[in-house]
């Protein structure tokens, strides 16, 4: 014998139940598209059937062969044309070939075409309520049993008769309670697969969300408060110029180093941002700021005319980000007060640092108090709440109580939860 040749390279045999599934799967796309194509060539492949039938094929199986062909004729039609409603109404269809059935079975022509009812049945149990199947599967036995009681032992034996009639019964059933059961299951998965990539995507909305939040207060922190120090600061040098020109170069050349300062800021946070790496290397990136850069913030906010005191109880040993969360907060809390606390206003910081991570942070001033400064900006206040919600924190912020004067910002962030 010869050896078998293997499949051509890069193309491997196709299983045979592969192959059954994909034509399968294109013969219910198609009925999907054209189901009345379906419904027409199954109905007049099985009136066709019974016609042929109905030429004289039906003596063979008959207990009284002198039944007119003109009644034959009728009942075939009856038992097979009411098949065009099998899928929309088979309760309606069965209940329309019931007469032509037992007709078919008291004449004695027991034509071949009344067991079509069982695929009528199928699609009863495929398609309809469970309980519907005990009153079809009497209907549908009834045939037989007129068979029996009218013929006897002419027609075979009772036993015989009903035994095979509810073995078929049986089968057309299972078969469509079969399919029904698989494809509720298909639907289903369909369904979760469907509502998993709206969450999937929805998930992916609320994460881009939140990098367009979390973007939003990191440029308003970096341009909102440096803006803030170099207008102070350039108002300040335009009224030394005249008296006084060596204070109005200090003032140029602290807005010229909180410029560079701010532009650092900027490039590092596009740099993040970046989705391809620079040709050739990364970018190097610098960390965000922390509680070690707070004085480089207090002296540029002094720089700008606002004395600031401080006041620190305990050490400082913050994770990252919640040291950014700090930092954060006071450099909108001094940038609110520049820009609204009016002259001659100052500030005081009083920072505490608790056991777990805790922080208690306030940061007051003695300006004119007043209204919200985030109110018309739609950013500050509500940064610093979100900024504070991701640990669990409690952030106030309004005027101070009578009679004094200014603004007050509170702070509060809990123990680090265990891990």
């Amino acid at each position: 014998m010869e050896p078998v040749k293997p499949p051509p390279q890069g193309r491997a045999a196709e299983p045979l139940t592969e192959y059954v599934h994909r034509v399968t799967r294109r013969v219910r796309a198609f009925d999907r598209r054209r189901p009345l194509v379906w419904d027409l060539l199954l109905t007049g492949f099985w009136v066709v059937a019974a016609l042929i039938d109905a030429a004289g094929g039906w003596r063979n199986v008959a207990h009284d062969a002198d039944v007119p062909s003109g009644l034959v004729l009728t009942l075939s039609l009856a038992l097979t044309v009411p098949l065009f409603w099998r899928r929309g109404h088979p309760r309606a269809a069965l209940l329309v070939t019931m007469p032509a059935a037992l007709l078919s079975s008291w004449s004695g022509a027991a034509l071949q075409a009344a067991l079509l009812q069982l695929l009528l049945l199928h699609h009863i149990a495929l398609r309809l309520p469970l309980r519907t199947l005990w009153w079809a599967a009497a209907l549908v036995t009834a045939p037989v049993c007129v068979t029996a009681f009218r013929y006897g032992d002419d027609a075979g034996s009772w036993n015989q008769q009903l035994g095979s009639h509810l073995l078929s019964l049986g089968v057309a059933v299972l078969i469509g309670v079969t399919v029904r059961t698989r494809r509720d299951y298909t639907e289903v998965l369909e369904d979760r697969a469907r509502r998993l990539e709206t969450e999937r995507d929805q998930q992916l909305r609320l994460a881009a969300a939140a990098e367009r939040a979390r973007i939003a207060r990191e440029m308003h922190d970096i341009i909102g408060h440096n803006l803030s120090v170099i207008t102070s600061l350039a108002d300040g040098g335009r009224y030394a110029a005249a008296k006084s020109p060596e204070r109005a170069s200090q003032a140029l050349e602290s807005i010229a180093t909180t410029s560079r300062q701010a532009l650092g800021e900027l490039r590092r946070l596009l740099d993040v941002l970046r989705d391809e790496d620079r040709a050739g290397s990364r970018a190097e990136l610098s960390p965000q700021p922390a509680l070690t850069d707070l004085d480089r913030l207090l002296t540029g906010v002094r720089g700008a005319g606002l004395p600031v005191r401080t006041t620190v109880q305990g050490r400082a040993t913050l994770p990252e980000g919640r040291q950014l969360t700090v930092y954060r907060v006071i450099q909108e809390a001094l940038t609110n007060t520049l820009k609204h606390a009016g002259p001659d206003a100052t500030a005081h910081i009083d920072l505490s640092y608790e056991a777990g991570g805790a922080v208690a942070l306030t940061v007051t001033d003695t300006g004119r108090g007043g209204p919200s400064p985030a109110a018309s900006e739609g950013r500050g206040l509500p940064g610093m709440r979100e900024r504070t919600s991701l640990y669990g924190g409690t952030l106030e912020a309004g005027p101070r109580p009578r009679p004094e004067r200014g603004w007050r910002v509170h702070l509060r962030l809990p123990e680090e939860s265990a891990q």
